[in-house]
């Protein structure tokens, strides 16, 4: 199970091959580790019961949404906005590198942290797995790491491919339509997740 919601493309994947064209393979990796860094943190709030506050109060489901929702919609205007301004050829001033990597893992952490509906996955499938008189907290943290570790080898595979096309993905005409396409999509998860019931 958690093989298969590894590999299902969403968001997360979306943000690593982003950042992995735009700042490399380290960038890439930054933000596979924020985005697993999330999984383990839902891990650990599911495994002592605090996303059961998810399911039990829509309250609290519709605010972690519609912020996960204004987020995507901040990345993806942020990307199209980048995109119009940047004429092809132009060169850009980069930030230095640690400022840049702390940037790619807080914003993979982030995207994870604001999707309620991981929280609800390791809320309602993963308890499912759990033996009878086994401990609910450590086989749940147990499945957690299987899950973390299974994410991060997929997401180096995503960053190592993207690695090897940045070369033709940085060239100016295509990095320009990437962020359009990528900023699109961010817009496109943003409204599904804000009107999703």
């Amino acid at each position: 199970m958690a093989a298969l919601l590894t590999i299902t493309p969403g968001v997360d994947t979306m943000l690593v091959v982003r950042n992995t064209v735009a700042g490399g393979r380290r960038t890439g990796l930054l933000s596979s580790s924020g985005v697993v860094t999330g999984l383990l943190c839902w891990a650990l709030m599911s495994a002592i019961g605090l996303t059961a506050m998810l399911a039990a109060s829509r309250l609290a489901f519709d605010a972690v949404r519609l912020a996960g929702a204004c987020y995507l919609l901040w990345l993806g205007l942020r990307a199209l906005w980048t995109a119009r301004r940047r004429a092809p050829g132009a060169s850009e001033e980069r930030p230095p590198a640690p400022a840049i990597g702390r940037a790619a893992f807080r914003a993979g952490l982030t995207t994870n942290l604001l999707n309620p509906k991981v929280g609800v996955f390791y809320m309602s499938l993963l308890p499912q797995f759990v033996p009878d008189g086994a401990s609910v907290f450590w086989t749940s943290m147990l499945f957690a790491a299987v899950h973390a570790v299974e994410s991060l080898l997929w997401l180096a595979v995503i960053v190592a491919a993207a690695g090897a096309a940045r070369r033709a993905l940085t060239r100016p005409a295509v990095k320009r339509r990437l962020q359009q396409v990528t900023g699109l999509a961010f817009i496109g998860f943003g409204v599904r997740l804000a009107v999703e019931r």
